[in-house]
């Protein structure tokens, strides 16, 4: 499993906004300056965590982003998840990628097990601990 910079920026800007959580809406501006990634780059980022009802948006004066629920009801699962698409170790266990050879193949379990220890590692993990 190799996580992409997208993945990796959207657990930054979760991060971030839970490092403001309660502090009402976050600019974009302030949080691509203070974890030094472009703006532009961000907006494709944050329109799918709204899209997926993570994040919560406010156009305008006052306006930026804010989480939709406290930090300690994310998981970094679920972001990387949304992001990633799978968390998948190979492609042949993701739905695109399923290998018409998946019933006799002699590695399969040793892939399910890795993957089912990845989504358990990443499920545990809420956003919450990453700020401490």
């Amino acid at each position: 499993m190799l996580v992409s910079t997208k993945g990796r920026y959207a657990i930054k800007v979760m991060t971030d906004l839970a490092e403001h959580y309660g502090q009402g809406y976050i600019s974009l501006q302030d949080i691509a300056d203070r974890q030094e990634i472009s703006e532009k780059y961000l907006e494709n980022i944050i329109r799918s965590l709204v899209a997926d009802n993570l994040l919560e948006g406010q156009r305008g004066k006052g306006g930026g982003y804010k989480l939709t629920k406290s930090p300690e009801e994310y998981t970094l699962g679920r972001i990387l998840r949304l992001t990633e698409g799978s968390l998948s170790p190979v492609s042949c266990m993701t739905e695109s990628g399923q290998c018409e050879k998946v019933d006799n193949c002699n590695s399969m379990k040793v892939w399910q097990e890795a993957d089912r220890i990845i989504n358990e590692y990443f499920d545990s993990v809420k956003l919450s601990s990453m700020l401490e």
